[in-house]
């Protein structure tokens, strides 16, 4: 569910069945069991089939390496080869842009990340289709739960989500309660098919969108941290 939806929309123009699942390797394995999927991925780049039901960083080089090839595929040897900037670059004229980031605020409090998740379950409470985040508009707002279409197992508490009308999103996910302290990861996601902006550096195209997802959270005031440990 954190990842980039940039898959939902050429699944869907494809006719290709595609499935939303919380975070975690055993979600896609029940599927891949069943038949119902082939091939995975998570936010944090891992890429695996179900040759092996888990990430698998060869198949992921040798998927792009095949989708190079195919793109140079007959290529006049005195023209340059279609590079992975190329075949990003006409995927987004096609499908539009995904500009997407995770932000992990490690060793956080645990008072102070409890805080922060419900300041922001208040503000899913308080929010309606409509309702008006800085420049975007909302669709929805929940703490997402799944329901596995194989064995009917509910999973909830996955993931704090805003999804606006545009298809930009914030998700925030809790880690760890213990003795060293929690980890805040706030994903942020801001679509576009603005030829102009689709190779915007991604530190650019999303400032508006972080801007809202700190706030509507007081991440920073709640916990004094005034930058992420890590941005991905």
């Amino acid at each position: 569910m954190p990842t980039g939806a940039a898959l939902d929309r050429v699944a869907k123009k494809l006719g290709v069945p595609f499935f939303e699942t919380p975070t975690g390797w055993k979600y896609f394995g029940n599927l891949m069991d069943a038949g119902k999927c082939s091939v995975c991925g998570e936010e944090s780049f891992g890429t695996g089939a179900d040759h092996v039901r888990e990430k698998d960083g060869i198949f992921a080089v040798l998927a792009w390496m095949s989708l190079l090839e195919r793109a140079n595929r007959g290529r006049s040897p005195d023209l340059p080869l279609v590079s992975v900037e190329d075949v990003c670059v006409a995927h987004w004229k096609e499908y539009g842009r995904n500009f997407f980031s995770r932000y992990d605020y490690e060793e956080v409090d645990s008072a102070a990340a409890a805080k922060v998740v419900a300041q922001v379950e208040a503000t899913i409470a308080a929010s309606k289709p409509g309702d008006k985040f800085g420049p975007f508009t909302l669709a929805s707002a929940d703490d997402f739960c799944y329901t596995d279409p194989i064995d009917g197992a509910v999973a909830k508490g996955q993931g704090l989500r805003f999804v606006f009308d545009d298809g930009s999103r914030i998700v925030f996910r809790l880690s760890g309660t213990g003795s060293s302290g929690a980890t805040i990861r706030v994903y942020v996601e801001q679509y576009t098919d603005d030829a102009a902006r689709l190779t915007e550096e991604a530190s650019v195209a999303l400032k508006e969108i972080i801007g809202v997802a700190l706030g509507l959270s007081k991440l920073q005031e709640l916990t004094g941290r005034d930058k992420p440990t890590v941005i991905t």
